[in-house]
């Protein structure tokens, strides 16, 4: 039997992208798709690309009612509004998957500091699960509520944790200089991501002050210096991080960590070349790597990633699979978009 699946805030990117992901997905059937912002009008309207798999989906506004007893419930919604809203699900739904950062974060104190207001359901932070699979698949397959991670910290984490866990680098200091493509501000017209603001520019944003901060250096159990940068180009993220080895260290060991920490994982490649961004496109695929300057006495990590994919929708997805008790990689594309 198909599991039955909501999406709430399915209008936005990360919607469309569940949209796209789940129609090709043969145990799960989206029967629910809220967008309070467009609310009765079709999604093959304000996305066309998705016409001939949804010809007769239109946004619905939210009401829980509608989700009573649904298998799994995606939520694409704004940071700060999933909190009401997955109080409101839990219990009436199989799993919640929270794309948000609502619930990423364990310690509810750090939310006023990053986030700018206080968490308004702090009893719920330790019913979720930070959905990384590479890191948390045993608490995924017995959890009811998934705190999907943000397209950034996926990139990073990826990058750094083999080497962080085998001791090899200084956990104090580490730097990550990661690009994102535009379609990680979402949907809605911004001065700071229209066309002209973006074509032919490259920018450092949040300087010193990103919200993704602490949910890298959480899950790294590190503390991170953490620059996002804009690039002109739809989807994609490329995270270069540098770190301090504790010992010595040869590129072959650094790689070799990599390999030995992923050699099972079915969409994390390690790669001797340098990641890329086409490389992963539209597939829910991580693409890692690594090299030891002796020279300067760094430690490069890289990791690409589709910020659509595997830092967001694709990797619900994964997450839900998992906690549903399906195969892994159900319905999640290993091949990127070439050319």
């Amino acid at each position: 039997m198909k599991r039955r699946a909501g999406i709430v805030g399915a209008s936005g990117f990360t919607g469309a992208e569940l949209l796209r992901l789940l129609h090709g997905h043969p145990d799960i059937d989206v029967v629910v798709a809220t967008g309070d912002s467009q609310a009765g009008m079709a999604a093959a309207e304000l996305y066309p690309g998705l016409a001939a798999a949804y010809p007769d989906l239109v946004y619905e506004a939210y009401d829980p009612d509608q989700l009573d007893a649904l298998d799994v419930v995606f939520l694409g919604l704004p940071h700060g509004t999933s909190q009401g809203v997955a109080a409101e699900l839990l219990g009436r739904v199989g799993v919640v998957a929270d794309l948000a950062a609502d619930f990423r974060l364990k310690d509810p104190s750090l939310y006023p500091e990053w986030y700018g207001a206080e968490h308004t359901r702090p009893d719920l932070l330790g019913e979720f699960v930070y959905g990384l699979p590479e890191l948390h698949r045993s608490a995924l397959a017995s959890t009811r509520a998934v705190a999907v991670p943000g397209c950034y910290p996926t990139a990073a984490i990826l990058a750094l944790a083999p080497l962080v866990r085998a001791g090899a680098v200084d956990t104090h200091g580490i730097i990550v200089d990661a690009a994102s493509g535009v379609s990680g501000a979402g949907r809605a017209a911004k001065p700071n991501t229209t066309f002209c603001t973006v074509d032919e520019d490259f920018t450092a944003y949040g300087l010193l002050s990103h919200r993704h901060t602490p949910e890298i250096d959480q899950e790294l159990g590190a503390t991170v210096l953490f620059t996002p940068h804009l690039a002109p180009m739809s989807r994609g993220i490329l995270a270069t991080c540098y770190a301090r080895p504790r010992a010595d260290l040869a590129t072959a060991d650094a790689i070799g960590l990599l390999a030995d920490a992923y050699r099972d994982e079915p969409f994390v490649v390690v790669t001797e070349g340098s990641p890329s961004t086409k490389a992963t496109l539209g597939s829910n695929c991580a693409h890692v790597t690594a090299r030891v300057d002796p020279r300067t006495g760094h430690v490069m990590a890289l990791c690409a990633i589709d910020n659509l994919g595997k830092g967001a929708s694709g990797g619900a997805v994964q997450c839900a699979n998992i906690a549903l008790g399906l195969p892994e990689t159900t319905g999640l594309p290993l091949v990127g978009v070439t050319p």
